[in-house]
């Protein structure tokens, strides 16, 4: 497997001059390489990609080609994909609490398949979506997980049988459980201990008379560039090997997000000042916290900031174009002295970054090109030149 997709200095540089900085650039064939490495090692799971990490539409098109399905949280991600033509049996609406616009866009859709954590939200979706199949979605600990998930969501698995009972006495198809082992997750360990513990509730749920027959084991799957220590080949075959152990006979679905996207867009951007300041050097550039940014606070991301020079690296501090004190990416980051104009080169930044970004101060959205949309043209000028 290709990693990851990275421009080189003079894709960089070519792009910035003729596309302007900053810019982001998103490479459709990656999206297909990390989807069916996935695929392959995890036969028979039915993979649903979480549009929260970049609902991109060359993405959605892309994976909807290769006959993905996808995880919705909300009406605007519902009705984006309808209009998309992505049918509504491809669709589950896997927020725990759901909006009563985000139910009616469900019920007007077809979207007919749902994650709960609460009796409340049980008795919420008996009136809104009466017959809708639900999964319970329990809690797991996993403290090793980069982003953990489940300070937020999930009922303990003891409260699990008896919220499908609930879901089920308000005429909803109560179906299976699942769950999410939190970000990057950087071992199988926590994916087969909340294996172990669905096998039990399953078989419980058995003997007290519920047919359950779905489980979904959520997304977290690490990419590579955060830790090259990870196997991450092995790490999803073993997820797969334990999946075919304790649920040979059981419908099995994943929520992939960030694996699918993240290694899959580059960001071009631009020194627009350099200044000292208290003895330190401010370099500042054309992106920043409320733009691509967003990942460093959202979701606790560490930036590759690639300069494309060489020398004697000093710590700097690197800020966003805004006019708020906090748009502030990194202080005292190593890097080599920087002039106006330099390009930076910013890779694996797809998931969780132009999905946040804000229009905040009046700065547009940094614009998205795709990489396969323009790797013809580039290599002809870059050959003419040369």
């Amino acid at each position: 497997m290709k990693k990851f997709f990275k421009l080189n200095q003079s894709a960089v540089e070519y792009l910035a001059r003729n596309y302007g900085s900053p810019l982001l650039v998103l490479s459709e064939n990656q999206i297909e390489r990390n989807y069916k490495f996935l695929a392959k090692r995890m036969p028979g799971v039915k993979i649903y990609y979480a549009v929260k990490s970049n609902p991109h539409e060359r993405i959605i098109r892309k994976l909807n080609e290769l006959g993905s399905c996808f995880d919705v949280a909300s009406d605007g991600e519902i009705l984006a994909l309808a209009a998309q033509g992505i049918p509504a049996n491809r669709m589950v609406y896997a927020n725990p609490t759901k909006t009563p616009g985000g139910l009616r866009a469900a019920k007007s859709t077809g979207v007919n398949k749902f994650t709960f954590d609460s009796e409340s939200e049980a008795i919420k979706m008996g009136k809104a979506v009466p017959g809708g199949t639900v999964l319970v979605r329990i809690r797991v600990d996993n403290p090793d997980a980069h982003v953990d998930l489940n300070k937020k969501f999930g009922a303990r698995p003891d409260d699990a049988l008896r919220l499908l009972k609930i879901a089920q006495a308000q005429g909803l198809d109560a179906a299976g459980i699942c769950f999410h082992v939190g970000s990057q997750s950087p071992s199988a360990d926590a994916y087969i201990q909340s294996l172990k513990i669905s096998r039990r509730l399953f078989d419980e749920a058995k003997a007290e008379g519920l047919n359950l027959r779905i489980l979904d084991i959520g997304g977290g799957f690490p990419i590579p560039v955060i830790n090259e220590d990870i196997d991450i080949s092995g790490m999803i075959e073993a997820i797969g090997a334990a999946v075919n152990h304790y649920f040979p006979d059981t419908e099995v679905w994943c929520e992939p997000g960030r694996f699918i996207c993240g290694t899959a867009m580059n960001l071009i951007t631009s020194v627009i000042g350099v200044q000292e300041r208290n003895n330190k050097q401010w370099y500042f550039l054309d992106d920043g916290l409320y733009g691509t940014f967003s990942a460093i606070i959202f979701d606790h991301w560490e930036f590759e900031l690639e300069t494309f020079k060489s020398g004697l690296m000093i710590p700097a501090t690197f800020a966003g174009p805004s006019c708020d004190s906090l748009d502030i990416l990194y202080r005292d980051k190593l890097t080599v002295p920087l002039e106006m104009d330099d390009v930076l080169l910013v890779p694996n930044c797809g998931s969780y970054t132009s999905a946040s970004a804000t229009v905040f101060n009046g700065f547009a959205k940094t614009p998205i090109i795709i990489w396969e949309d323009v790797e013809a043209e580039l290599i002809k000028n870059i050959e003419l030149a040369g």
